[in-house]
């Protein structure tokens, strides 16, 4: 950043840890300001799966910055098997992107960006995909529950789901007046195979790292550090991004390309 450069102030969740954390430092290391928000060790600690966390977020987090926000980039996700992980996953991401919108909203070049996955093109439950569009957090997590109950391969639904919801949920919501009528480009970053610690203890087993790259096959340069993913949000939420909208970009060494093809237009 130039010296006659002002700083964008940014916010970021899941700062702690991950891709969050790359994030967070990333845009620090390039002259910007940052509120980072996470369950603990961040400017605002926050519980993200849950309403009243959510709102508590978005009311510390616009004191913080006084009322000047540039850009949100929301990292904050699970993958257990269990019900948390649309609530975390997917109303933990809208709910606090929608309470920040106003604010958003009056910077002179306001942007979201959002994480998704690769798992948005997976398997995943449709009933639970419906609840989670509609809104309807009580009965998704209801749907939840009752996949963790039938065992760990129906659990793990939950997190396909939840990040097809939101993938959706940016293309749809990207277009109406309240974003891009207010002139911010709203995106998801779905990454393939990250090195982080929700990886780790998988990756670290050749058995591990069969099962990961049978579903998740990355011809090129193979698994990916945090600030691969990282340097695409940032730009994606820079005022050099204009007209990028409603997108879910796979950062994710050709898992996409390999697995669905050369034509995904049939």
């Amino acid at each position: 950043m130039s010296a006659t450069t002002t700083p964008r102030r940014y916010v970021v969740t899941g700062a702690g840890s991950g891709i969050g954390a790359a994030t967070v430092q990333l845009l620090r290391e390039r002259g910007e300001n940052v509120i980072g928000v996470d369950l603990r060790g961040a400017e605002v600690e926050a519980d993200l799966g849950t309403p009243s966390g959510r709102k508590a977020a978005a009311d510390q987090v616009t004191e913080l910055a006084d009322g000047n926000i540039d850009a949100v980039i929301a990292c904050a996700g699970i993958s257990a098997p269990i019900p948390l992980t649309v609530s975390v996953n997917y109303f933990g991401v809208i709910e606090f992107l929608e309470h920040l919108l106003p604010v958003l909203a009056k910077s002179s070049a306001p942007r979201a960006a959002v994480v998704s996955s690769m798992a948005s093109l997976q398997p995943n439950s449709p009933e639970l995909v419906a609840a989670l569009l509609a809104g309807d957090e009580k009965g998704a997590v209801e749907i939840g529950t009752a996949l963790a109950a039938a065992g760990p391969a129906s659990g793990y639904l939950n997190y396909p789901s939840s990040k097809r919801a939101l993938s959706r949920w940016v293309r749809r919501e990207s277009i109406k007046a309240r974003w891009a009528g207010a002139g911010i480009p709203l995106n998801a970053v779905a990454p393939g195979t990250v090195i982080s610690p929700m990886t780790k203890e998988l990756l670290a087993t050749e058995e591990g790292r069969t099962m990961v790259d049978s579903n998740v096959p990355m011809p090129l340069n193979y698994h990916s550090e945090a600030i691969v993913i990282s340097r695409l949000l940032v730009w994606l939420t820079s005022e050099e991004n204009t007209h990028t909208t409603g997108q879910t970009i796979y950062t994710d060494g050709g898992a996409d390309a390999t697995l669905r093809g050369d034509n995904i237009w049939d």
